[in-house]
């Protein structure tokens, strides 16, 4: 394996490591820490750290797409082995759905706080929860692809 590939998969990894490490720790760690709190608290709590997590999230997902996309062209391109393709194409929706929830549904979560509407924040969050949970289970699959082409 040549150098570019080995510098690409490692931030490959990183961005995924980012990515699903946040959204574990938020859904099975936060989430429930943050269930005690009223919603008067909870919600700026989860919207100063929503804000904060997408920019890391955004930057995964962008190292993500280029070191995919390069890695792709490197092993095949339209005829590497299926593998590939799929964990392709599941990074794409992840990053569709990672999408919705920032670019609509955390900007619900924002206008709530500020109007101190703490029953749509509350939707709205649970919601992001919902879309969180899917975009596990996605990753999850991913990964196990990724271990899968190994073999290939």
């Amino acid at each position: 394996m040549n150098k570019a590939i080995e510098a690409a998969l490692f931030l490959h990894l990183l961005g995924v490591a980012v990515w699903i490490g946040g959204m574990v720790f938020a859904h099975f760690c936060l989430r429930p820490a943050l269930g005690d709190l009223t919603p008067q608290l909870r919600l700026p709590l989860w919207e100063a750290v929503f804000a904060r997590f997408f920019n890391w999230v955004g930057g995964a997902v962008l190292v993500i797409l280029i070191t995919g996309g390069f890695l792709l062209m490197e092993f095949g391109g339209g005829h590497a082995v299926w593998t590939l393709h799929a964990m392709a194409g599941l990074g794409i929706v992840m990053m569709l759905i990672f999408g919705h929830i920032r670019f609509a549904v955390f900007p619900r979560i924002r206008r709530a706080v500020q109007a101190q509407n703490w029953p749509d924040g509350a939707r709205a969050v649970a919601t992001v929860r919902r879309l969180v949970v899917i975009n596990l289970v996605l990753g999850v699959v991913t990964i196990g692809t990724a271990v899968l082409s190994r073999g290939f």
